[in-house]
């Protein structure tokens, strides 16, 4: 998998990151836009060590350049979030590096990161979750195929709490209505079966009753959810049809597809889930990535008690 072929590296240094591409893709199982992101991480730090030696090769990447190169970002006014971020890829491929025979010692290893601040999502109430999935049922009421879709799109993303591109990636095959869940396959190619509510239901049976036949055709392959020309639906169709139902709320928050998943987690924690349910079902590795949820609802608790108590 080569990388863009106007970045200007040396030869030998190009190779590496070619061969850390395949490694990221054919033996840790990375997407494609995970491998794009890493190699744009790594592609900058090389191009960093190349700023004033034409013939750098990785004997020149130690702990002065690795934290020379944050430097300058964190300088420039790169967010921590990304810095962090950065850091992480940049250690993923000296780690890797070192490994392979390719460097001697692994100056990552030395390398903090910087802590991430973490912001609470925005997310919607529940009343508003329930006007938006109101609105998309309304839309869909006349079985108008594309409507038929945007309902079945914020319907699971919110009753689920999948990832867009899991959703994306979903086949007919992978939803079992008997028990009402669907099989997904998340980050690193982890399986996952998650459930989905009573509403999700119909409008999963409304569009392969309704909708689906309407526009499948020979680029349709498998795919549950498909786009105006019959091919699988696309990430960015699938943001934009949650754009517009959610902006059709009033005083709801501008969200992405995320922004479902934030609210599903949230909404999840404030009825009683247990914490780890709701990280099998959102597919967290760490139940730190989940604890995040937890201060939603806490502060939203919070901003309730100190506007309704009278001695808050």
């Amino acid at each position: 998998m080569d990388v863009d072929p106007n970045r200007t590296l040396p030869p030998a240094l190009r190779a590496h990151l070619d061969d850390y591409a395949e490694h990221l893709r054919l033996e840790r199982g990375r997407s494609a836009h995970t491998v794009r992101a890493y190699l744009g991480d790594v592609t900058s730090l090389l191009e960093y060590v190349c700023r004033d030696r034409s013939d750098a090769t990785l004997a020149d990447l130690d702990l002065r350049a690795l934290r020379g190169w944050l430097g300058v970002q964190a300088a420039s006014g790169v967010a921590r979030t990304t810095l962090a971020r950065r850091t992480s890829s940049a250690k993923g491929f000296t780690a890797w590096a070192q490994r392979t025979g390719r460097m001697d010692v692994d100056p990552g290893v030395r390398l903090v990161a910087p802590k991430a601040h973490r912001t609470l999502p925005p997310v919607l109430r529940q009343e508003q979750a329930a006007e938006a999935m109101a609105a998309a049922e309304s839309g869909a009421a006349q079985e108008d195929p594309i409507a038929l879709r945007d309902r079945l799109i914020v319907e699971l993303l919110y009753s689920t709490g999948i990832r867009v591109g899991e959703l994306c990636g979903l086949d007919v095959d992978d939803v079992d209505g008997d028990r009402r869940v669907l099989r997904v396959l998340g980050k690193g190619n982890k399986e996952r079966v998650v459930p989905y509510g009573r509403p999700a239901e119909d409008a999963i049976d409304a569009w392969l009753r309704a909708g689906r036949p309407e526009l499948a055709n020979a680029r349709s392959g498998d795919a549950l959810l498909l786009g105006r020309r019959g091919g699988r639906l696309d990430q960015r169709q699938a943001r934009s049809v949650v754009h517009d139902v959610v902006q059709a709320v009033p005083g709801a928050p501008d969200l992405a597809p995320h922004g479902l998943r934030h609210s599903a987690a949230t909404h999840l924690l404030e009825g009683g889930a247990d914490l780890r349910v709701v990280q099998e079902v959102l597919g967290h590795s760490s139940l730190a990535t989940t604890q995040l949820y937890t201060h939603v609802s806490v502060a939203r608790l919070r901003a309730v008690h100190d506007q309704a108590h009278p001695r808050a």
